[in-house]
């Protein structure tokens, strides 16, 4: 996607000091479409997922801070917008990567999920050997939805999901191909 409204993005490999950006992204109206926010415990044991996902290095996937470049002007700063990752699942029989975003309310609505989902997706499209991208927003969700659509996903219809177990949610299923046999 060549847009010059897209901002420009780094992932950098979650870590350790990363606990506190999970704790912001567990908002209430960042959680709505996601069963609600978790427990602190809940969120100490994704935390820990998170930081093993980003060190292991088969290619199973990675997480990410979300950090938005500085708009070039003097002085002005690299700002953490987020999180953003992708890792392995078996969907329809296929074993694929799943990919999952969230950004702060700060930085919603300026591309930013978009340019991290095409970075992701080039970081998936690396660690092989996955032929599809998958990502499953709630139906509900029009803004996650926009973002597989202008990252050129293609939606392959509504599924039924638990997430987290035991809270039902329909979801959209949009597939991005990897481009691999």
């Amino acid at each position: 996607m060549d847009d010059d409204r897209t901002p420009a993005v780094r992932l950098e490999p979650w870590s350790e000091g990363d606990a506190g950006l999970l704790r912001a992204l567990n908002a209430p109206e960042l959680t709505t479409h996601l069963g609600g926010p978790e427990s602190e415990e809940a969120l100490a044991r994704r935390h820990r997922r998170y930081v093993d996902l980003s060190a292991d290095r088969t290619g199973a996937g990675r997480m990410f801070r979300i950090v938005l470049l500085s708009s070039g002007a003097p002085g002005a700063p690299e700002e953490t917008a987020g999180s953003i990752g992708f890792w392995a699942r078996e969907w329809a029989g296929e074993q694929v990567h799943e990919t999952g975003w969230a950004v702060l309310p700060a930085f919603q609505g300026r591309g930013v999920a978009t340019a991290a989902t095409l970075a992701v997706a080039e970081r998936a499209r690396a660690a092989g050997p996955r032929r599809h991208l998958h990502a499953f927003p709630s139906v509900d969700h029009r803004a996650s939805n926009a973002v597989c659509r202008r990252a050129g996903f293609e939606l392959l219809g509504p599924q039924d999901f638990e997430y987290p177990p035991g809270h039902p949610i329909r979801c959209n299923d949009w597939r991005l191909d990897l481009g691999r046999p």
